[in-house]
């Protein structure tokens, strides 16, 4: 069965800083642009759909970690009440309707027991690193990553 084009990216999405009680942070490297490192993000897959429904759903399908689980309760995800606007990478850009340059990111922090097994999606990331919140905010590559990782020492309690 043939499949149609895909629709639109919605240009709001969510970055997920996760983290231990240490403040080590895990990063993500990018399948489609080697040695470029993140946290996760995502879009929304539909308009109506809930912010913290977005971030539990993309640190599942990227990571393998379930919020809600055990060790992982659905109160360790904390929105951090922070947006960024940025310009879309024009890489990227195809990825969403024509006329589209921007994307609102919202941020939020998820606090991981140590040794949480991480299983990654291999068409999306090539490598995951656990590295101290200072070297994690170093080897992002997108300056709104880095800025979120920095600041996670003032969210990190509430997490």
């Amino acid at each position: 069965m043939a499949e149609g084009p895909r629709p639109f990216k919605i240009p709001r999405s969510v970055l997920v800083v996760i983290h231990t009680p240490a403040l080590e942070v895990l990063l993500l490297e990018r399948a489609d642009r080697p040695g470029y490192w993140q946290s996760v993000t995502g879009s929304l897959d539909r308009e109506d759909e809930a912010l913290a429904e977005t971030a539990a759903r993309e640190v599942a399908e990227e990571t393998g970690i379930v919020v809600g689980a055990p060790g992982v309760p659905a109160s360790a995800l904390v929105d951090w009440g922070l947006e960024n606007v940025y310009e879309i990478y024009p890489v990227w850009r195809h990825r969403y309707a024509p006329g589209v340059s921007h994307n609102t990111e919202h941020v939020f922090g998820l606090r991981v027991p140590a040794g949480t097994p991480v299983t990654l999606a291999p068409r999306e990331h090539l490598a995951h690193a656990w590295l101290p919140w200072r070297d994690a905010a170093d080897r992002c590559f997108s300056p709104s990553n880095a800025e979120a990782v920095l600041m996670l020492p003032r969210f990190a309690t509430a997490s």
